[in-house]
C-alpha cells in the first residue's frame, strides 16, 4: 500500500512550493562563500535597530504562549489604518492568511479565479482544498482585469489579485481596479494582496475601499519593506464579520511573541521604511541600467524585484550564476521559461549580478 492511496486526489496533484535557493544550501553544493542572495525579495537592509531592540527585550519571556489576539499588534495596525481591532486578522506570513481565507469560504464546489503569472500560492490553496482554479490570461505580464470580468460566474467564490504583482511586479492603475472591485457580486469575495505596497509610487489609499466594498479583504506583509521575512508576521483587513469567520479558522498562536513585538516596533519605525524605498529605488535604476546596456528587455516593476528576459533558457542561466555564488530566481513555474527574477540588493550585490550575468551572456555593461 502507498499512503498516495489514501491522500486526497487533490492534494496528491499538487506540486510543493519551491523557496528561493537557502545560502547554506549553496555553500554545502558547490562550496561557495561570500554569496549574494537575490532570490527571495528580502530587505537587503536587515532589520532595525528598534526591532532588535524590542526582540530582546521579549526574549526574557519565552518560557510564555504568545497573546493569542495579538491586542498590541493589532491595535498598533488598527490606530496606523483607522480601522476596529474587529477588522484585522494575524497571520503567521501572508500565505497563512491566504490560506484561512481559501479554508474559511470556499468549497470543492467552488471555483476561483486568479491570474496567469500571479503568485504560486493561489493555485497551491485553491487545489489544497480541491476547488476549481480559473486562470486568466495575462495582459503584459500582469492582471488583464477585463479578462477577469468575463470568466466571473455563479460559481467563483474567491478572486486573488495581486497588486503589485508577483514575480513580474506590474501594477494595476488604481482607477481600473477599483472598478473591477464594484462590479464584482457581492457574494463573490476579492482579496487584494499588497505584499509589496510600500514600495509603490502614489497608489491609491484601498483600505479606505473597505468601508464600500464590503465583500474585499486586503492583505499586507511584514515580509518584505519591513524586513522581518524571518519571523512570518502578516495580516487581512476586511469587513469585522468577515474577520471574526477568518478567526474561527485561524490557529491559536498562530504569530510567536517575537514576531509580535518585532512587527509593532517595525510599524512605527517610518524612517526605515523610507530608508528601505529609496535604496529600493536606487538598486532598481542600478539594475535596470545594467539590463538596457546588455541590451535585455525586462518587466517594469512596481516590487522590491524585477523580471528580467535573458533570452535563454533561464533554468540554464540560473544555474551557471548559482556555481559564481549568485541567487536569483528562475521563474520557469510562473509560464517565463527565459526570464529570470532578481530581487534589488545593496549596491555590491546588484553590481556582482550584473556582472556575472553580462560575463555569462557575452554581453558587456
Amino acid at each position: 500500500m502507498s499512503f498516495s492511496d489514501i491522500a486526497l486526489a487533490c492534494v496528491n496533484q499538487l506540486q510543493p512550493y519551491v523557496p528561493g535557493k537557502p545560502i547554506e544550501e549553496l555553500e554545502r553544493q558547490y562550496g561557495i562563500k561570500n554569496i549574494v542572495k537575490l532570490a527571495s525579495n528580502e530587505n537587503p537592509l536587515g532589520p532595525s535597530q528598534s526591532v532588535l531592540t524590542a526582540i530582546a527585550e521579549a526574549t526574557k519571556d519565552l518560557t510564555r504562549y504568545p497573546d493569542g489576539n495579538g491586542f498590541v499588534l493589532k491595535s498598533a495596525l488598527a490606530e496606523k489604518y483607522q480601522l476596529g481591532l474587529s477588522q484585522i486578522t494575524l497571520g503567521n506570513g501572508s500565505n497563512d492568511v491566504l490560506e484561512i481565507i481559501a479554508r474559511t469560504f470556499v468549497s470543492p464546489a467552488d471555483e476561483v479565479l486568479y491570474s496567469q503569472h500571479a503568485f504560486a500560492v493561489y493555485p497551491i490553496v485553491t487545489q489544497a482544498i480541491g476547488a476549481k482554479g480559473v486562470i486568466a490570461p495575462a495582459r503584459n505580464y500582469g492582471h488583464d482585469l477585463q479578462a477577469m470580468s468575463t470568466l466571473l460566474s455563479e460559481r467563483t467564490k474567491l478572486i486573488f489579485i495581486a497588486n503589485p504583482n508577483n514575480p513580474t511586479g506590474t501594477s494595476l492603475a488604481d482607477d481600473e481596479l477599483e472598478a473591477f472591485v464594484a462590479q464584482v457580486p457581492p457574494s463573490t469575495l476579492v482579496v487584494l494582496d499588497e505584499a509589496y505596497v510600500e514600495y509603490g509610487d502614489g497608489t491609491a489609499d484601498t483600505i479606505s475601499w473597505l468601508e464600500k466594498y464590503p465583500n474585499l479583504i486586503i492583505t499586507r506583509t511584514f515580509s518584505k519593506a519591513y524586513g522581518l521575512a524571518g519571523l512570518r508576521v502578516g495580516f487581512a483587513l476586511s469587513h469585522p464579520e468577515i474577520a471574526n469567520l477568518l478567526n474561527r479558522i485561524r490557529q491559536p498562536f498562530n504569530v510567536n511573541s517575537l514576531a509580535l513585538v518585532a512587527a509593532t516596533a517595525a510599524l512605527a519605525d517610518d524612517a526605515y521604511i523610507a530608508a528601505t524605498k529609496q535604496l529600493n529605488d536606487q538598486g532598481m535604476a542600478q539594475l535596470i541600467a545594467g539590463f538596457e546596456a546588455m541590451a535585455l528587455s525586462y518587466i517594469p516593476s512596481k516590487g522590491n524585484f524585477i523580471t528580467v528576459d535573458v533570452e535563454r533558457n533561464g533554468l540554464d542561466i540560473y544555474e551557471s550564476l548559482l556555481q559564481q555564488g549568485v541567487i536569483v530566481r528562475p521563474v520557469t513555474n510562473y509560464g517565463l521559461p527565459q526570464h529570470l527574477r532578481v530581487s534589488i540588493g545593496l549596491y555590491a550585490e546588484n553590481q556582482r549580478f550584473l556582472e556575472a550575468l553580462s560575463s555569462l551572456l557575452g554581453r558587456p555593461l
